[in-house]
């Protein structure tokens, strides 16, 4: 995946981003997700409504490349880092899936490929982890806590970034370049 797709969403110095490794590895999921071998599942971008700028545009930028290569994502549908994952899986012309706790999409961020309106309320967090193959926590609080600890509960590997809660069995990860070579690795394995 050349750098020029990043600078040209995320600014000119957004080249340091990503080393030519995991570049590479993104081109390989790319690949993979052309093939019968594709993950069918998504991967779970989870996060807190009230997010810090750093948290957004972290959340933006994971979705924005897992949509890049071809992988599609489930969220809770609302704002903050759910609505920056939505904006990034958009500009990188990728699928997200907004798990709504209301009855209605109202509520629905603007940028969700998919808009499910549950009327679980919090109790669609249970759906989230379950329908992901793996979560990415960006933040967080007792919300995305849950999702991790229930994901975690059911095997799905848990990766947590920028502030994200800390639990058992969870991976945690001080920059987007080492958690997307990390989730690469999961996903290509």
């Amino acid at each position: 995946m050349p750098n020029a797709d990043i600078d040209i969403v995320f600014g000119s110095n957004a080249h340091t981003l990503l080393s030519d490794e995991t570049r590479n590895a993104l081109g390989d999921l790319r690949l993979r997700q052309a093939g019968d071998q594709r993950h069918m599942t998504p991967v779970g971008i989870i996060g807190p409504r009230e997010a810090s700028t750093v948290q957004l545009d972290t959340a933006e930028i994971i979705a924005y490349l897992l949509a890049r290569a071809d992988i599609s994502l489930v969220c809770g549908g609302k704002g903050g880092v759910m609505e920056a994952a939505a904006r990034g899986a958009r500009k990188g012309h990728g699928l997200i899936i907004g798990l709504l706790p209301e009855e209605d999409a109202n509520a629905a961020n603007r940028y969700l490929s998919v808009a499910l309106p549950t009327g679980m309320g919090i109790m669609r967090n249970a759906l989230i982890a379950r329908a992901a193959c793996c979560l990415v926590a960006v933040g967080g609080g007792l919300g995305t806590t849950s999702e991790m600890a229930l994901g975690l509960q059911w095997g799905k590997p848990t990766l947590t970034i920028a502030d994200a809660p800390t639990l058992p069995g969870a991976m945690p990860f001080r920059t987007v370049e080492t958690l997307m070579a990390s989730l690469c690795k999961l996903l290509l394995a």
